[in-house]
């Protein structure tokens, strides 16, 4: 399949675009190597080619999602100066009104 100018002009036309003479022999000329290329590779045999998304390899980096214990408590409570509950206990920092906040 060949391009002509008149395939370009008619494109040109429709998509609104004013080109001139020598640009549509330059764009003749740049469609037809493309659609020249486009044939070549339905040319190829791709039967058997696995179906790629590019041409890196790619590879997950997350790590498997399963469950593993967590650190001892008393071992992270180790430097803690108080405590109650099982929580951390610090003072605070905003004053709400109340007395002992």
């Amino acid at each position: 399949m060949a391009i002509t100018e008149e395939d370009v002009k008619h494109v040109a036309k429709l998509a609104k675009l004013e080109i001139s003479d020598e640009g549509i022999a330059h764009f003749t000329e740049q469609m037809d190597a493309i659609i020249h290329m486009v044939e070549q590779l339905e040319e190829l045999d791709t039967e058997n080619v696995p179906v790629m998304i590019h041409g890196l390899r790619t590879y997950n980096v997350m790590r498997e999602d399963k469950a593993v214990p967590g650190t001892d408590r008393a071992l992270l409570f180790t430097n803690v100066k108080t405590e109650k509950d099982g929580f951390i206990k610090v003072p605070a920092i905003m004053d709400n009104g109340e007395a002992g906040a």
